[in-house]
């Protein structure tokens, strides 16, 4: 919320479906996907968020976030509630446990743009393993993470498929407004 209030934006808590009248755009945070799913089915408001998601409503999440939009889980716990509307396939702690957290450079490239180098917070963050035709893939880590994936670039950790947005990472936890402003740009030109 303070990031977003520092880029001009008038931030508000939601907690119920009646919170949401009125509001252009809303964040998904991080925190554990498993419980922010409960939480949202026992709010009741995993349904709306589904309907306003697939209506083109601008929504942006960030590590759990991500998880919590995306079509499909590789690793998806028994039960696991989640909202949709994103073409990937996505790896919940794909970049370790909580003591492999931490920071490490990205490439944010969004389409027409030059790439630039972005901090990234890492905190048991899932990435994205497959991105369908409809989704722009705006960053990657600067480097592979892994042996394994015999690529040059790494891991993809920002995505947008029309007005929704994810990253792995934590953009509120770096000075960096970056991400905050992007997601805003796409709230004006919905509104």
């Amino acid at each position: 919320m303070q990031s977003l209030t520092r880029c001009g934006a008038r931030a508000v808590r939601v907690r119920r479906p009646a919170e949401l009248d009125g509001l252009a755009g809303l964040v998904l945070p991080g925190g554990e996907s498993t419980t922010l799913g409960k939480l949202l089915q026992a709010s009741e408001l995993a349904q709306p968020l589904r309907t306003r998601a697939a209506a083109g409503w601008p929504m942006y999440g960030s590590c759990a976030g991500m998880i919590l939009l995306a079509d499909r889980l590789v690793n998806e716990m028994a039960g696991q509630v989640t909202l949709g509307g994103m073409d990937v396939l996505v790896r919940r702690n794909a970049f370790g446990r909580q003591i492999d957290s931490g920071e490490t450079p990205v490439i944010w490239q969004p389409p027409g743009q030059s790439p630039t180098q972005l901090n990234a917070v890492l905190i048991r963050a899932p990435w994205v393993e497959q991105a369908g035709a409809g989704v722009q893939i705006l960053a990657r880590v600067a480097t592979a993470t892994s042996e394994e994936r015999g690529e040059g670039q790494g891991p993809i950790v920002a995505v947008q498929q029309g007005n929704l947005l994810a990253t792995s990472f934590h953009p509120e936890l770096d000075e960096d407004l970056t991400l905050h402003r992007h997601f805003l740009t796409l709230v004006a030109a919905s509104a």
